[in-house]
């Protein structure tokens, strides 16, 4: 009888040794060592505990260990070295406060884990006990316990007393140099983070993949291409570029600082691609004007069998909202689940941001009606959704609403609100806005707060109190602001202000060649030549049948090139008939004025709008985005296009007010505009996602919201001045 419970006995050391596939089996071998009576055996028992935190039941792993009436210190280590790896780090730390109770010390083997939760719960109180702890243990020569304590310091913002103990440290290693990395980088010192790199080279040592990652993250968080550049070159020096996660961090580099051509190469190249290398790359083309690279590229995923994760779909809507492409977004968001969206808060806002931008507000609140949870950045999706597709007073009834439920509004809520002022002319409103966020709300105007206001004032022809409100700031104007000053001269002819703000533009931007537009336009393209300077091309998109058609000026590359000129004449002519004339202001080349009328009659939103007559059902929207401003001309034609149409058409535009140029040795360049005081009543907009009328949004709205006359809140500004938000969508 003995030898077959020796025999058992020795078979349950093996398996143990091996290892479990399945708690299950892990169970099966736990309850034949109770019958055996080799449950005191703690150097079993402590096998079992082990393996049980690899299937993250740490219940089960409670009850093995409470099985030993008397743990010792090493059962205690294995309980806290399992909490912490399954993130169960308060649980941690109560089970290292039951050891203490038994009389035990912690070693040199409890102590990195302890640490580590201390960290991760940012409990620096219990952290620096825990340190004073080390020294009377006399482990704070040991260099798995100092590299904890670096990196509790840094987490919990002690960078100087993480450099400390690490310059204590006598020897050394890589694990050591990567705390203090991170430490850096966590306290946003991270050019010290990048020197800290580069000795640890210097010392001869050859970094891991943590460690180049972290050092990475801290070129991105800068910007410092030169840095990272000079990373990579070392990454592929020593072939770490095959590690899947060195790899990604290079792409999120380069897709951070604007390089998607040495991303997409890094990309390319990698072995073995994760969902965060998918998600990155797919993020990086949307966030960078690539959108329907972004799409193709989530196409090429799917097909490579990944499920998107959260943030591949982000960057999905994102590509989608640049491209008017509802029903690709429609298509995507159903890969998953409904709840998921509802659920989570960055999916949620994304969504609600692709329906407002292509023209379906009434989706877009359905949506943010569902989230189960509302943080700021969701409000503020449904306050510029609203303000962006027409709905004024709505965004203003949505702001009070927000006070009301106690989130407080920020910055970016000011910009939606300050757009929606600006797009319906309300002067008065959004001065006292712009006036109420310091003084009501404790919020700093930004630059682009008081672009919105110079915006605002300028369309409305208060040119002098617009130039004074820039002459005003507490910072310098960009060329963002003068050039929102100078639209509101152009659309006012005031000629002599237009002097001023044309000199502090060419100042500013010297390679915008928007800034030139009433100068000699031969003179400036000749310097715009000399200087390899280019315009940034206008692009329009149109979305039929779940495919997105990409138009140029002139464009005849489509295959339905032939009809869609057709169509354009027969437009051309149904125009002129009823008395349109071509506004030809906005052609600057030295030409015929016939000829500037044939060079205006082909920009690429007339192709694209062209195009969507021939190809959709006569009761189909029209829905263009294009990713300049529309030109005045092309907005008034296509206003009259849409009544003798009979066509809704609905523009979505990329937001911004200045064309940009770039010169050929820039990375990237963006700007984003507010939306026009002239396009605020007319039914169509040509740099926002407008609707003539949404008697959907309007009955939604209603029975969420519920601005009394006579509501108005403390600090709010949703009162009676605005009147009951039904009588706005009417």
């Amino acid at each position: 009888m003995s030898s077959l419970i020796l025999n058992k006995s020795a078979d349950i050391k093996t398996r143990l040794f091996q290892g479990f596939d399945s708690l299950k089996h892990l169970k099966h071998v736990h309850a034949a060592l109770l019958r055996l009576g080799l449950d005191e055996d703690t150097y079993l028992l402590n096998k079992v505990l082990r393996f049980s935190f690899n299937f993250g039941n740490t219940n089960y792993s409670h009850r093995i260990f409470h099985q030993n009436k008397e743990p010792n210190i090493f059962l205690f280590n294995t309980m806290i070295h399992g909490l912490v790896l399954n993130d169960s780090f308060q649980e941690s730390i109560e089970t290292y406060h039951s050891m203490r109770k038994e009389g035990l010390s912690p070693d040199s083997f409890t102590f990195p884990f302890l640490l580590k939760a201390c960290a991760r719960l940012f409990d620096s109180k219990l952290g620096m006990k825990l340190h004073g702890l080390v020294v009377k243990a006399g482990c704070e020569s040991d260099a798995f316990v100092n590299t904890s304590l670096v990196s509790l310091y840094g987490k919990c913002g002690f960078v100087d007393y993480a450099f400390k103990v690490f310059d204590d440290i006598p020897e050394k290693n890589v694990a050591s140099w990567t705390a203090i990395i991170s430490g850096y980088i966590g306290a946003g010192k991270c050019r010290e983070a990048i020197d800290m790199f580069r000795r640890l080279l210097g010392m001869g040592l050859r970094p891991d993949s943590f460690s180049l990652v972290r050092v990475l993250a801290a070129c991105t968080r800068i910007g410092d291409l030169r840095s990272g550049e000079w990373i990579d070159d070392y990454i592929t020096e020593i072939g770490m570029v095959r590690n899947v996660f060195v790899a990604t961090s290079l792409v999120d580099f380069y897709v951070k600082c604007g390089n998607m051509e040495r991303a997409c190469s890094v990309f390319d190249g990698m072995l073995e691609k994760d969902i965060v290398s998918w998600s990155s790359m797919i993020q990086g083309y949307a966030s960078n004007g690539l959108p329907k690279e972004a799409l193709d590229l989530f196409l090429k995923m799917l097909n490579e069998g990944f499920r998107p994760d959260c943030y591949a779909m982000v960057g999905v809507l994102c590509a989608c909202a640049r491209l008017g492409a509802l029903e690709l977004g429609n298509w995507a968001s159903n890969l998953m689940d409904r709840n998921e969206f509802l659920g989570n808060i960055v999916l949620g806002t994304a969504l609600i941001d692709m329906y407002a931008k292509c023209g379906r507000m009434d989706r877009a609140w359905e949506v943010f009606r569902g989230m189960r949870k509302k943080d700021i950045v969701v409000w503020n999706a449904a306050i510029s959704g609203l303000a962006m597709s027409g709905h004024v007073k709505a965004a203003f009834g949505l702001f009070g609403q927000m006070e009301k439920s106690g989130i407080v509004p920020d910055g970016n809520t000011f910009v939606g609100i300050l757009c929606a002022c600006t797009h319906a002319g309300l002067v008065d409103e959004g001065r006292q806005y712009f006036n109420s966020m310091e003084r009501v709300f404790a919020v700093t105007p930004e630059i682009e707060h008081y672009g919105c206001m110079v915006d605002l004032l300028g369309r409305a022809g208060f040119l002098d109190e617009a130039h004074q409100l820039v002459k005003s700031m507490p910072m310098e104007a960009n060329a963002i602001v003068w050039g929102a000053l100078l639209g509101g001269c152009r659309l006012h002819r005031d000629t002599q202000l237009v002097e001023v703000v044309l000199k502090q533009l060419i100042a500013l931007e010297p390679c915008n060649s928007a800034s030139h537009k009433w100068e000699d336009a031969a003179k400036v393209r000749s310097i715009m030549s000399e200087r390899g300077i280019k315009k940034v091309p206008g692009y329009s998109w149109i979305e039929v049948d779940g495919v997105v058609h990409e138009f140029l000026v002139g464009d005849t590359s489509h295959p339905l090139s032939d009809k869609i000129y057709a169509k354009l004449g027969e437009l051309v002519k149904d125009l002129k008939a009823a008395g349109y004339v071509p506004t030809t202001d906005y052609v600057l080349f030295d030409i015929e004025e016939e000829d500037k009328e044939h060079f205006i009659g082909y920009h690429s939103e007339k192709l694209a709008i062209a195009f969507g007559l021939i190809s959709t059902a006569p009761n189909d929207k029209i829905r263009v985005v294009k990713n300049l401003r529309v030109c005045g001309d092309c907005h008034e034609a296509i206003k009259h296009i849409s009544r003798f149409t009979g066509r809704e058409i609905i523009r979505a535009m990329k937001l911004c007010d200045n064309e940009k140029i770039e010169s050929e040795n820039d990375e990237k360049s963006t700007d984003e505009e507010m939306p026009s005081l002239e396009d605020a009543n007319d039914g169509t907009c040509p740099n926002m996602a407008r609707r003539i009328s949404c008697p959907s949004v309007h009955k939604m709205i209603e029975e969420e919201l519920s601005v009394e006359a006579d509501g108005k809140t403390d600090g709010s500004l949703a009162g009676d001045q605005y009147g009951d938000i039904a009588g706005e969508m009417d």
